[in-house]
């Protein structure tokens, strides 16, 4: 008598949080945005997925998607170079880099729209990142919109690039001065990990600065700042609670009220 296989649960039916460490069906965790249903950790979510979540279905126009970057260091990573290394990001994410910029809505209103992905090279900044991002901001000076950014970058400013990639801190700063002299509207969302140059940048100067809960964001890591002033630092350092409580950052938004709390502080500010 033929003994028929057994049938095992299907791989990635479950997935497991990394806050509480529960056992979660995964097509639940979807369905809340991919934040835990058990602890409200708020997980990891890819570019596209973010524009899917936060801009009204069918409204996004990406721009300056064609935008490539030059390896001007001839920079080797172990076992690759630089350009192999990108062909890799490009062929597992399905972008073309860490950036992705351009126009939609948002319950009707018209914003200028970019969003980091930890994904590809944990969202670190180099010069196309940085002038995909210089680009949309003066698209918003142009048309004057409101302006949205999502960063969760936790790479800083990318390695591979040399000062090339530094200079992209002043250079998107700039922008955002150029900006506010016209009047304009910056909404600085945080997610986590905000670190780095992007912290130090473009992240850190919104009109209004929003954060997802418990979002890991700062300059130097908790790690390195202890090694450096061994001293040891307060609970919670670094996280979007600690940050609101001493000023940095203006409110915590959870991903579910993201949407329509970025509708509301735009019709407050009258934009």
């Amino acid at each position: 008598m033929l003994k028929r296989p057994k049938r095992g649960v299907p791989e990635g039916l479950w997935i497991r949080c990394p806050g509480c460490q529960q056992t979660i069906f995964r097509k639940e965790a979807e369905k809340n945005l991919n934040v835990c249903p058990e602890c409200d950790d708020h997980w990891y979510v890819p570019a596209r997925q973010r524009i899917a979540q936060v801009l009204d279905a069918g409204t996004f126009e990406e721009r300056f998607a064609g935008l490539t970057t030059a390896d001007p260091l001839g920079f080797v990573d172990p076992g690759s170079p630089y350009p192999q290394r990108l062909e890799r990001e490009q062929k597992r994410t399905g972008l073309t880099e860490a950036a992705v910029v351009g126009t939609g809505m948002i319950r009707a209103r018209r914003v200028a729209f970019g969003v980091t992905d930890s994904g590809f090279m944990m969202g670190s900044m180099g010069s196309v990142v940085g002038e995909k991002l210089t680009r949309i901001i003066e698209v918003a000076v142009d048309q004057q919109l409101p302006l949205i950014i999502i960063s969760g970058s936790g790479g800083g400013a990318r390695m591979h690039e040399g000062i090339l990639s530094l200079m992209q801190m002043a250079k998107t700063s700039a922008a955002l001065a150029r900006y506010d002299s016209a009047g304009g509207l910056f909404i600085s969302v945080l997610t986590n990990p905000t670190m780095g140059g992007v912290a130090a940048s473009f992240a850190s100067l919104g009109d209004a600065i929003f954060a997802e809960p418990n979002a890991m964001v700062g300059f130097a890591g908790p790690r390195v700042i202890k090694a450096a002033i061994r001293m040891e630092l307060p609970k919670g350092f670094q996280t979007s609670e600690f940050l609101l409580e001493h000023g940095y950052i203006d409110r915590i938004v959870r991903r579910k009220d993201l949407k329509s709390e970025l509708a509301r502080t735009i019709d407050y500010c009258g934009k």
